[in-house]
């Protein structure tokens, strides 16, 4: 199973993630933009553009549990697709004027959400029932991580330690809930953690750990690194 980290941590990773992301989506120049992304078949805009409507796919979720009425994030798997296809066509000025209000309705999503809808159960994105205090673990994932897919300076050192911490035990508790863990013992050398119990020993920052569990990126590791599942 996966792990949520307690709401008031969550929320501060979020909402400086947004900061860090939306300075860098603003920095690009339009010809930048529309530049290729660390991920294969998107350009940054690709990936602002899946940022703004994640955003919305949460306010979905928090709607579902606000109102009780199933609200899922996405209509489905090819709606999800075009609806980031055609955002990321917009004018370069609109993509960013898009991607900033996703973001506010997002934020405005939770400031008015009642304590106790917090515990309502909703569906995530692989159909898996978590408590809507789970959403903004889930957006703090997003934006950081495709935060360094936009290829704009941020590395997963950048990140904070004990979001990338967080992340390692989030995606760790996902891989052992399919049966897929990797059979090694990982261990975090700046941050005093260690997960796991093979015979092989993976060893570096706990950056390089959730860059390589996430994007496969095994640079920042010694050891005999294997290629990790793939996450999501």
């Amino acid at each position: 199973m996966t792990t949520t980290p307690a709401s008031e941590q969550a929320l501060r990773w979020w909402t400086e993630g947004e900061r860090v992301v939306s300075r860098l989506v603003h920095e690009f120049s339009d010809e930048e933009l529309s530049a290729e992304s660390h991920l294969p078949g998107w350009s940054r805009a690709h990936v602002v553009a899946h940022l703004a409507r994640n955003a919305d796919a949460l306010v979905n979720l928090l709607t579902w549990a606000r109102t009780g009425v199933e609200t899922p994030m996405y209509p489905s798997r090819a709606a999800r697709d075009a609806g980031i296809e055609a955002t990321a066509a917009l004018p370069p000025a609109e993509l960013r004027r898009d991607h900033a209000a996703a973001r506010e309705r997002l934020a405005q999503a939770v400031e008015v959400m009642p304590a106790g809808a917090w515990t309502a159960e909703v569906r995530n994105g692989q159909g898996v029932t978590v408590p809507a205090s789970a959403v903004p673990w889930m957006r703090a994932k997003e934006v950081w991580v495709h935060g360094v897919d936009l290829r704009g300076g941020l590395s997963f050192a950048d990140v904070p330690a004990e979001f990338c911490a967080a992340l390692v035990d989030d995606v760790l508790g996902l891989f052992a809930a399919r049966e897929q863990a990797p059979d090694v013992t990982v261990v975090a050398t700046d941050a005093g953690r260690t997960w796991g119990s093979g015979g092989r020993t993976v060893e570096g920052p706990v950056a390089a750990v959730a860059a390589w569990l996430t994007r496969s990126d095994a640079s920042g590791l010694s050891g005999e690194v294997p290629p990790p599942p793939a996450w999501l």
